[in-house]
């Protein structure tokens, strides 16, 4: 099975959101570490509840 080719912009968003993602770990380690934790734990408890809710629709 082929894979289908991302559109450009597809892949610009994709880099864009990553970027984001990446400026907000930066803000929450030059806050301290107590700002990481809490971005650490809503991250986890975030890709948590996305699976759960995706295996709840599947």
């Amino acid at each position: 099975m082929a894979r289908r080719k991302r559109s450009a912009i597809s892949q610009t968003r994709s880099v864009l959101y990553g970027l984001a993602r990446l400026l907000g770990d930066i803000q929450a380690v030059s806050k301290g570490p107590k700002a990481m934790a809490k971005r650490a734990g809503r991250r986890l408890a975030g890709k948590a509840t996305g699976r759960a809710l995706g295996r709840l629709f599947k």
